[in-house]
């Protein structure tokens, strides 16, 4: 009787088919690891922290695969034909994939869906678990482990830190949706299907929240999400709390020594009175930063073979780079900061000794001091200075410099004597002058600059008294870097000097503008008016200013013109302030503009708050006094109630009401939704 096998042969296809599935899937991981670890990042809980989040995408990742005897299924080799399609979720396909519908595209997929499934699961809790604890997910060891160090992705800027804030507010399912749709490309079919095969209670409901985020620049949301704010394999390091560890090993080494001593072990207390002699040692965790040899130092041309236009492309220059004494005293007061050294910081900039060897960008002497200049490799500028004679002290001041670029990493103060400073340029800077905003139609000066890229002294704008000039430098980036690319930076008190840009009136019809180097005639004339503004924000730690002209009015009592500007403030540290200014007529182009709002911590005027409504009282030339309202671009209405009321349609708005009328103003917004004025 013939002996028939067809189920054995089925097993060796099916085990064969397995076996390859896994290595397809093996293969995927591998080829969009980096893809598949940001995936992760971003659908994880924000409340992990930056650290933790890192660390849990790649081991969500790393665990993809299923090890043997786990009992998960493998992924299917698909046939070379599908007529049905991919299976659910697994298109459109990744970069370097060439169908989802192919081998390559379902592994993909199938990889896809087991990371989405484990990021999902560090947020789902138990009934039962206590509410305050991390989900049971977050709580499982695994690889990898760093002992020591905190990592986490580049930081961005005020735009990447609203967005990731945006982000917590909402849960592991609509973030998960988000990122499907803006880094995977899936449509809302693909995003719900996937996210179902998730075990997501309510697919659906998560794309169309989903939807709401990043509005309404989801290009510009899309840009971000593909940055290194979010790129979790690109990431900077940092020491943990070294006091907190040092006080720990000491405990541990008292409590071993104790132990040593009750059994008698010679050899043992040896080692421990070695080990607490050591402890006692001054500041030997920063043993190798103190070394002067150590300092890195950047190669003269790197600025112009590489991507990475900031600080970290500066060479070090001045005529002492090689005075390892002078080098050591800043390394050490840096490190130990003693009483004699007066520290300056910028908000939110801290004064921790650096974690590894910095850059040295400058150590040469300028206006009668000892200057070195040095730069972490992260986060900050440091300056040391101390007098060349005299019984003065030395000078500590730390300022942040987050992802710097070719504009705002482009100068630094070196020196600050009286009502001038003298300023460092970047390399790539090939050309600079210097003008006063209060003139606008006075063309800039040269201004003389060292073979060690130190410039001549530059007037200050005045802290106090009469605003009747603002100095500010206008550089020019070398060919290598940007043809024809110039711009504004001005000192408002801290190391490096603020960026100037301006957005210009909104076009009938055209796209919303972006903002653009303030050094045409349009955006000098409005910086003419708000420079004195400025003065407000000395010393808050500002990154760049920008000017928006967002409403342009035409005046009751006659038809003049009048304009409306939102200047937005942004730091180091990502929070912004807000001043909405009024232009009415003036008699010269200097005059003022008139501040009608002021707000902090805010997100108004920038990409994630592009619309604003403001109001104001205004006196006519004939003595009588109106309110004045006026919106963005995508204002529609704007509504008075209280003292006064009335309505009109459009961006702007004028009624006749008492001088001090308490009204209040809301918009209505194209898309639908109201805005209420800010104040």
């Amino acid at each position: 009787m013939p002996i028939h096998q067809p189920q054995q042969r089925t097993d060796v296809r099916t085990d064969r088919s397995d076996r390859t599935g896994v290595r397809q899937a093996e293969a995927a991981l591998v080829e969009h690891y980096p893809r598949l670890v940001r995936l992760a990042y971003v659908v994880l809980p924000p409340a992990l922290g930056r650290h933790r989040r890192v660390l849990a995408a790649h081991a969500v990742v790393q665990r993809a695969l299923p090890t043997s005897g786990s009992g998960a299924p493998s992924p299917r080799v698909p046939a070379q034909s599908r007529r049905s399609g991919a299976p659910a979720g697994t298109a459109p396909a990744p970069e370097g994939v060439a169908a989802d519908t192919g081998p390559a595209g379902a592994a993909y997929g199938w990889v896809r869906l087991r990371v989405l499934r484990a990021a999902l699961a560090h947020e789902r809790r138990p009934r039962w678990w206590p509410g305050r604890l991390p989900a049971p997910a977050a709580l499982r060891p695994a690889v990898p482990v760093v002992w020591g160090l905190r990592l986490f992705p580049r930081a961005g800027g005020v735009d990447e830190l609203a967005l990731d804030r945006a982000l917590s507010t909402v849960d592991g399912a609509v973030r998960a949706a988000f990122a499907l749709q803006l880094l995977e490309g899936l449509g809302d079919s693909g995003a719900r299907e996937l996210l179902a095969d998730a075990a997501v209670a309510d697919p659906a409901g998560a794309v169309r929240r989903a939807a709401r985020l990043g509005k309404p620049d989801r290009a510009g949301a899309q840009a971000m999400l593909r940055s290194g704010e979010f790129d979790p394999c690109t990431v900077q390091t940092r020491p943990s709390d070294l006091l907190r560890r040092r006080h720990r090993v000491r405990a541990v080494a008292v409590a071993a020594t104790l132990c040593v001593v009750a059994g008698g072990l010679a050899v043992a207390v040896q080692e421990g009175t070695r080990g607490a002699g050591e402890d006692r040692g001054p500041v030997g965790a920063f043993a190798p930063v103190l070394d002067p040899a150590e300092l890195m130092r950047t190669a003269a041309e790197r600025w112009a073979d590489t991507s990475r236009v900031d600080f970290t492309a500066w060479p070090a220059r001045g005529g002492r780079t090689g005075d390892d004494e002078l080098l050591g005293r800043a390394l050490r007061a840096w490190s130990t900061t003693p009483g004699t050294v007066r520290v300056s910081t910028t908000p939110g900039t801290v004064t921790v000794p650096a974690a590894q060897p910095p850059r040295l960008l400058f150590a040469g002497e300028v206006d009668g001091a000892a200057v070195v200049l040095f730069h972490d490799g992260g986060v900050r500028i440091v300056r040391y200075a101390e007098p060349l004679s005299g019984s003065g002290g030395a000078a500590l001041d730390f300022a942040r410099t987050d992802d710097a670029d070719v504009t705002t990493g482009a100068a630094v103060v070196v020196s600050r004597t009286g009502d001038s400073a003298r300023f460092l340029l970047a390399p790539w800077i090939a050309e600079s002058t210097t003008r006063d905003l209060l003139a606008p139609n006075t063309p800039g000066r040269p201004l003389e600059v060292g073979p060690d890229g130190v410039t001549a002294s530059v007037p200050r704008p005045a802290a106090g008294g009469a605003c009747d000039a603002w100095p500010v430098l206008q550089l020019r980036s070398s060919e290598r870097i940007v043809e024809k690319h110039a711009f504004l930076v001005t000192d408002l008190g801290d190391l490096a000097p603020a960026h100037l840009t301006y957005t210009p009136k909104p076009g009938r019809g055209a796209p919303a503008r972006q903002p653009r180097e303030a050094t045409g005639t349009e955006a000098l004339l409005a910086w003419a008016r708000t420079a004195c503004s400025l003065r407000t924000l000395s010393g808050s730690g500002v990154r760049a200013v920008n000017n928006w002209a967002f409403a342009e009015q035409k005046l009751p009592e006659g038809g003049a013109s009048a304009g409306w500007l939102c200047t937005r403030a942004d730091t180091w540290r990502g929070p912004g302030r807000v001043l909405v200014q009024f232009l009415g007529p003036a008699a010269s182009p200097t005059d003022p503009a008139a501040v009608v709002a002021d707000r902090d911590d805010t997100a108004l005027c920038s990409r994630f708050g592009q619309h604003v409504l403001a109001g104001t009282h205004w006196k006519a030339a004939s003595g009588r006094w109106y309110v004045l309202a006026a919106g963005s671009r995508a204002v529609t209405r704007i509504e008075a109630s209280g003292a006064v009321r009335g309505a009109a349609g459009g961006p702007t708005f004028a009624v006749r009401a008492p001088r001090d009328a308490d009204v209040e103003l809301t918009a209505s917004l194209r898309e639908g939704g109201t805005l209420p004025a800010v104040r």
